[in-house]
Formats: C-alpha cells, structure tokens, sequence
C-alpha cells in the first residue's frame, strides 16, 4: 500500500534500502500494485503476484512496514486478550487454556492475530496494543482495563465478569451453577460442608474469609458461586456463618492442598468439601491421600470446571462443567461480529458426577 514502504537496514547487505518504489519500478507496475501483492492479493492474478514476490526477493525487499501498514488500512488484524491472571497461569491452567483454545480456533479460521495481555500490565498498554477489539478475560470489578478498551472506540467483549455495555458479554450463570454442586452435597446428607474459595479480592490474602470479606468479594465470579453455595446451604438447614469458606491463593492446587490440610487438621473436620475450581479440588484429593482420609468415603469433593484432569483423576472428579471452549469461540465470533452472534450469552453447566461424592460416614449408604 503506498506509504506503506520500509526500507532494509544493516551494513553491507545486497538489497540495502529498497524501497516499494524501486521494487515498482523494477517492475514498472504502479506502487499500489505492489502493495496489493502483500495486503490485497485478492486484486491481482496469482502470476503477476508471483512476479512481484519474486523480484522482492531477488532485490531484498522485505515487505510493508507492518505498523505503517495497520495505521494506513485503520486495521491491525489482531484481537487483544485481557487477562486477569499471570501468562503463566492463563497458558498452564486446563480451564483457561480450553478458553485460549476456542479463541484460536476462530482467529485461525478467519486469519486473525491474538495478542495477549496479562494482570499486572498497566493500563497504557490497552491503549498502546495494535489491535482491532478485546476480548476481557477480567472479572475484577472496576477493572480499569476494561474502561481503557472501551475507551478505544473498537469493539469489546467481557468474559465471565459483570456486564459492561455497551461492551458484550459472555459468561456462565456461576450462581445457578454453583447451588447445584451444594444441592448434590445436600442431597446425599452432608451438615459439615466447607467451601475452598478462588480469591475473593485481589490482594493475595489466604485463609478463612469471614462474612464481612465475603460480602464485599471484588472479584465477581467466586462471589456469585459464593452466593450460590449459601442460597443452596441456607435452604437446607445450614447456617452459613458455620460454613467455612476458605480463600486459596494464589490460585491453584498447591493453594488448595494448603486450605485442606488446615480443615483436615480441625477436630470438627468437614465431611464434604465445595472447591471454586477443578485446580483447587485436584489439591484437596492430594490432601486427602496424604491425612489417610478415603475419599469419597469419609471426605466428598466436588470441583469446578470440568477440564481434562477432572476425569483422569482417581477417583474421577465430580465436578460443574462449563464449556470452556466454546466460552471462548462465543467471545472471539462476537468480537468478529459474525453472524448469529449475539451481544449477550449464557452458556449452559451441568453437574458431572463422578466418583468423588457419596453419603457421609455414619449414614445409611455412606
């Protein structure tokens, strides 16, 4: 694209400091005709193209400035992916890389970039990212990410947080999902149930939560299954301020092995454990093993998420499935504005019961 040109540096090389008008006119085409060699081939016959490449081969052309090229066409060809968590953990944990994975098919499927944003980048950096739109993986509230993107003037997609309009949104109804997994527990006769809490605010702190910390919770995703699990309890005759709820940060199955040998080593230990995630879950099993304590036997632990691990672990998970994939697909084709999408969606859950729950020690069955 005219304008568009960059020129080749270092010392000494063959083809230093060709331009897309030298290329041009070594080939006495216009420079428009170059350019749409490189971002709109879709003018030229595949011959012509094939000349023009092969000359800017032969010269050491190498292409379109890419960033003069995005601000020329007003387009990068890329989406941003915000992230509450560290890369490493949005790339290593199951759940979050079945997100990342939905998003990448559609990006692949139609030629999209993904750039991705991790916690603890300021918010100029939203604002610098050459990018056409964002997907938010952020369900801290007030995250001033979210505003920057907003601010861009490009579309924008929530994911899992409260909804921003005129941003879209797509999420789980974390709340529903979550009295099932308490009403599962319920239904088979367990009183001594303690919750393994994600983080309720984004400071770090690990331990029990007192009420007051849960009902002022920042981050909305385990606030709601929060407020799931105690609708859930309280229906069944469970007073909640006797309902431990313990924070595991930071997050993960280390965060979770430590919550559970604290309750394990109590006198008054639970007969049955919620988990805000598979992660956490995966590390209470650990705890379990290592307390001689036989699940489902004498401990039942459900998790959250339903990834991969859930099933190949022994015994199997019971778990809340959420389709994590096709989170990701949905926030990515939204993004796109692909037809059929719409600018609100609720995926399903379900509970997946597996070999983890069983009545509590002492009860008929259990």
């Amino acid at each position: 694209m005219e304008g568009t040109e960059r020129k080749r540096t270092g010392g000494g090389r063959p083809g230093r400091g060709v331009t897309l008008a030298d290329l041009a006119r070594a080939l006495r085409v216009s420079k428009a005709t170059v350019s749409n060699a490189y971002n709109r081939p879709d003018q030229l016959s595949a011959r012509l193209r094939e000349r023009i490449l092969a000359e800017a081969g032969r010269l050491g052309y190498p292409g379109p400035d890419p960033i003069a090229a995005t601000f020329s066409r007003r387009r990068a060809g890329a989406i941003g992916l915000v992230f509450d968590d560290p890369l490493t953990f949005a790339l290593s944990d199951p759940a979050e890389a079945l997100f990342v994975n939905g998003i990448g098919e559609v990006c692949e499927r139609f030629d999209v970039g993904l750039v991705l944003i991790p916690r603890g980048t300021e918010t100029d950096l939203v604002q610098r990212a050459l990018v056409d739109g964002f997907v938010c993986h952020c369900d801290l509230d007030g995250d001033g990410r979210i505003d920057t993107a907003l601010g861009r003037d490009v579309p924008v997609v929530v994911v899992d947080g409260p909804a921003r309009p005129p941003a879209g949104h797509v999420g789980i109804d974390d709340r529903a999902a979550a009295a099932t997994a308490a009403r599962h527990l319920i239904a088979l006769g367990h009183r001594r149930i303690a919750v393994l809490a994600s983080p309720l605010h984004p400071d770090g702190r690990t331990g029990r939560a007192e009420l007051a910390r849960q009902q002022t919770a920042r981050l909305h995703v385990m606030r709601e299954r929060l407020a799931g699990y105690r609708a859930e309890l309280t229906a069944g005759g469970i007073t909640w301020a006797d309902v431990p709820v313990v924070e595991c940060a930071p997050y993960g199955r280390e965060a979770g092995y430590r919550a559970t040998n604290d309750l394990l080593g109590a006198p008054d230990r639970p007969t049955a454990l919620l988990a805000a995630s598979d992660e956490i879950a995966l590390g209470a099993l650990r705890a379990a093993a290592e307390h001689g304590i036989a699940v489902p036997e004498r401990l039942s632990v459900v998790g959250f998420d339903d990834a991969p691990p859930a099933a190949w672990s022994s015994p199997g998970l019971t778990t809340v499935h959420q389709p994590h994939r096709d989170k990701g697909r949905a926030a990515a084709e939204q993004l796109l504005g692909l037809p059929a999408t719409r600018a609100e969606a609720l995926l399903p859950t379900a509970l997946v019961v597996r070999g983890t729950t069983a009545p509590p020690p002492g009860t008929a069955g259990g």
